[in-house]
Order: structure tokens, then sequence, then C-alpha cells
């Protein structure tokens, strides 16, 4: 996997500040916010100083019933081409719900959602990953997600399911430590022992990024500082292997270029502390098999006690400079100090305990290993086993159906809430004239309709069919309010609604309206290219 040193989550708000960031040897950028054919001009020249470019997938659902979508998979791959990215990569959740497969209308979470860490959803997973892997041109590594709220009945920790994913489709693994700082404070997951069971031979890169608590509920916003929680969690990491890659995120409300440049230096030395940690452990080690070997009697004069029963493995460089991922513990900056090299033996990897095989692989190994097995497929029922479940989860949080037996029915608030509360924001964000037309009604007036209209296809269409809503059965409002929600509609709904359809009969409302005064004619514009949101 190549080295890719340390980064930044590139976006819009902060794109001369990455420019002139010293240090940044990648940027990631939102897979589906990247229009191949109009890459922003900033990426651009980063990429002719050298700066590697990763597309960061956000709605593939991976982890969905489903198998991934063809057009899906082909915008990634083609993203990957033009960035000349060495891998991609996307999200171990599921983002949608229903459909022909369950018989019942298709949600969108608009967010990632937790995989059920079962045997019927890991199959499908790896099925799923497998599918992904064939349609892409370049490596594909899958991250862990944060999560609000766990699964009944769950029969892997996140460590195992992780490790069986990675050995049974060879896939690399992008892992969040902010992501399992988030699962700590949530379901009380311990992140050390998350990290002692990953393969850490698979790792591709890692994420840090900040968030909060409120009533005990940790919320990984990517619009706060780092805590020093997740540095720990990466210094941990860093002493069980040399990361290739450490990325920051951060999606709202960016500081200034200082305090995130104070950020990288902070992630910097955490990966620097846990290569020391690394190295310490290894000197410790060394030492007492020296001293074994001495009270065994097989050393014999002259043989220097820092080379018995070391393995040669490679080695760290102690002292020098060196940017993270590249093996080097000790002061900052890129440059490359000389450093004493030492003898490392890489930090044990644990072996699961096996498991039978289940006719869609080759079951559990104990190595990462890029066989797709020799089975025929996940069956059509496991796959609608596992859509049901997550439709009728789905439905709940964003239908107000009743919480499926089982789970958490606080916590269950608690995501709807949060998923609503996103929803209200994105949209402000597509549509920004919504906020001012509205004013300060804006937000509860979206949440009011948020609460029984799921959304149905992307974010977009949710501003489309909230302003509909609005006009056709929404709350009195000053008459000019609703002149321009009309406006605002008919000049975004692209071609005529069917006549009889709740379209139609607010088209025709608007028209009508419009008659009574001068106005612009309509521009309807459905393949006008609109940025879509960050999730």
């Amino acid at each position: 996997m190549a080295r890719l040193g340390t980064g930044i989550g590139w976006r819009p708000e902060i794109a001369d500040a990455v420019e002139r960031m010293p240090g940044i040897d990648w940027v990631e950028v939102v897979a589906e916010n990247t229009c191949p054919g109009h890459l922003p001009a900033s990426l651009t020249r980063l990429r002719e100083r050298g700066v590697t470019v990763v597309p960061h997938g956000v709605g593939l659902g991976l982890g969905g019933a489903e198998r991934p979508d063809e057009g899906r998979l082909a915008a990634l791959a083609e993203r990957a081409s033009v960035l000349g990215s060495p891998l991609v990569t996307e999200h171990i959740a599921f983002v949608r719900a229903g459909g022909p497969l369950t018989a019942t209308g298709r949600l969108e979470a608009g967010h990632l959602l937790p995989v059920p860490r079962t045997r019927d959803a890991l199959d499908v997973l790896c099925e799923n990953v497998r599918i992904a892997q064939d349609a892409l041109p370049v490596p594909l590594a899958v991250e862990n997600i944060a999560a609000l709220i766990a699964w009944p009945d769950e029969e892997m920790t996140e460590g195992q399911f992780l490790y069986e994913l990675a050995d049974r489709t060879g896939v690399r693994l992008l892992i969040d430590v902010a992501n399992l700082h988030t699962n700590h404070v949530n379901r009380g997951e311990d992140p050390a022992e998350a990290l002692g069971e990953l393969p850490v031979e698979a790792l591709a890169y890692v994420h840090v990024a900040g968030g909060f608590v409120r009533d005990g509920v940790w919320h990984d916003s990517h619009a706060h500082p780092v805590p020093r929680p997740v540095l720990d969690i990466l210094t941990d990491l860093a002493s069980r292997v040399s990361p290739p890659g450490v990325l920051l995120e951060r999606d709202e409300n960016f500081p200034e270029p200082a305090l995130l440049e104070r950020e990288l230096e902070a992630i910097r030395e955490a990966v620097r502390d846990g290569e020391r940690l690394a190295v310490k452990r290894e000197l410790v080690r060394l030492g007492r098999d020296a001293r074994a070997a001495a009270r065994a009697g097989r050393v014999g004069r002259g043989t220097p006690p820092e080379r018995v029963g070391a393995r040669a493995v490679g080695t760290r460089a102690v002292g020098g400079g060196g940017r993270v991922g590249a093996s080097a513990v000790g002061g900052g900056g890129r440059g490359g100090g000389t450093g004493t090299a030492v003898a490392l033996a890489p930090a044990p990897v644990p072996t699961p305990a096996p498991t039978p095989g289940n006719g869609n692989g080759t079951g559990t190994g104990t190595g990462t290993s890029t066989s797709t097995g020799t089975g025929t497929g996940v069956s059509d029922a496991t796959r609608q086993r596992l859509g049901l479940a997550q439709a009728a989860l789905l439905s709940a949080l964003v239908a107000g159906t009743p919480v499926p037996e089982g789970f958490d029915r606080v916590r269950i608030g608690v995501q709807a809430r949060a998923l609503a509360a996103k929803r209200a924001g994105v949209v402000a964000k597509v549509a920004p004239e919504l906020p001012v037309i509205l004013g300060d009604g804006y937000r509860a007036a979206f949440l009011a309709y948020a609460q029984g209209h799921p959304m149905r296809g992307g974010y977009r269409q949710d501003a489309l069919d909230f302003v509909e809503r609005v006009l056709l059965d929404g709350p009195p409002a000053p008459g000019r309010v609703r002149r321009e929600l009309r406006t605002w509609w008919r000049d975004r709904s692209g071609p005529a609604p069917r006549q009889g359809s709740r379209l139609a009969r607010a088209a025709r409302r608007g028209r009508a309206l419009l008659r009574r005064r001068p106005g612009p004619s309509p521009v309807p514009h459905p393949g006008a290219r609109v940025k879509l949101p960050r999730q």
C-alpha cells in the first residue's frame, strides 16, 4: 500500500488555506461532490504539485442488502481515474433500504447507518465488497463508522467483524479512530480491544476528527477540535503499526488556518508518540529475551544482548525527522534524520477462533487473504432477511413507525432527531435560498415536514418536496413568502409534473399567481450541475 503521509480533507471553504499549508502530502475529497469534468482549480493545482488526491465515497451503501448500484460504482471508478488516485474509499454502512427486494417503499437515510455484526450481514457485505473491487480500477479501502445505536443480538465484536471482512475479501481498511472513540462512549466498546483484533497489515490509512458530547451521547460532528482521547487512540494504533497515512477531517465550523495546522501537528506528535512506544516495547522485549537466553546459558561472551532474539523484520529510525507513515520516530518535519536503527518485531496479530464455513467463501483464515472464496454467492433469502431488518430500522428513524424489538428506544429517538437535523442543515446548503425566504421559521418548518415525510431521492429532491409540502399544507405565510417559494419551486422542478399529481397542482397554482404580475420566464434545468452535500 502506498505511503501517503499527513493529509487533510479538502473542502471548498478551506481550499486556499490547504494549498498554503506546509507539510500536506495528500488530500481526500468527497467523491459525490466531485465532478470529473470540472475539477476545482485548487485541486488541479494540488495535483500538479504532486499532492495525492483520494476520492472518499459516502453513497454506495456497501452494507445494504442490495447489490451495489452499477451507476454509482462507475462514477466512483471515473473519479479515481481522473484524479490519478492510488485507491478509493467507502464506508461499512447502509444508507438506504426498502425497494423491490423487500416489497416496501424505498427509504433514504441521508446518513451512514451501522450494519448488524451478524453472519448474514457479513456475507452480504463481503459479496458487495467483491462486486465493488471488480468494478474499480484501483484498490478499495472501507471505513468503520460511528454509531449512536446498536443492533440487538450481534454475533461479533467490531474487531472480529473487520478481521473477517479483510480476511475473506482482501479489502484494505480505513480506520477512523474518532469513530472508535464514538463507539466507546455510545456503545461501551473498548477501542484498545478493537485495535487488538484488527488485521493491522490491512491498514490503508487513518481518519482523525472531532466531535462533542450532549446528554451522554457523543456526536461525531467533524466540526470541533480533535479531543485528547481520540489522539490517544491514534497513539495506541501507531504503537501497533506504522500508519501509511493519517488524515484530519473537518466538515463544518472551519477555524483559522493556524488552528488547523496546530491540529495537524498534534496528530503528527500522536503518531510519533506511538512509534516511540513501539520502540520502547521492543527494547523491553529484546532485553527480556537476552536475560532469558543468559539464564539458559545460550549467550556467549561478546554477543550483543540487543541482538539476542531479534527478528529481522525491518527497522524504525529513532531520533531523526520523518513524516507520518515513513516509520520514523523523533523530531517533526519531513526531513530525513539518520537516527538509530532498532530491529522491531511486528505487533502480534490475533488469530480469531476458527469458525465453520458458511457456503459463501472459504471460512476464516489466520491472515489477510485476497481470496474471494469458492462459494456460489449470497442467497436472495439472506439479502431479503437483512433488507427487511434494515428497512424496519430506517422506517422507525425517518418515518415514525414502531421501533423494532430489541433496540434502545431512547437511542432511536436521539438518532431520529439527529437525522432530521442533518437533513435540515444539508437542504439549507443545497438550497440556500430557502432559509433566506423563510427566515427564522425555516428550521421549525423543515423539522415538522421531516417528521412525516422520509427523504425519497436525495437532498435536492428533498428540498423540492419540502417546498411543495409547505405550499400545499404548510401553515399560513405572508403572500410575499408564498410567491417566492412558488417561483423557487417552479424554476427548479424541471419538466411539467403529471396532470392530477400534487406537483401539478402546485405548479398550476404557482403559474396562476405569477400571471398576475410580471416576472421572469421559467427556466427549468433538470440537468444542471448542482454541488452535492457532504455527509
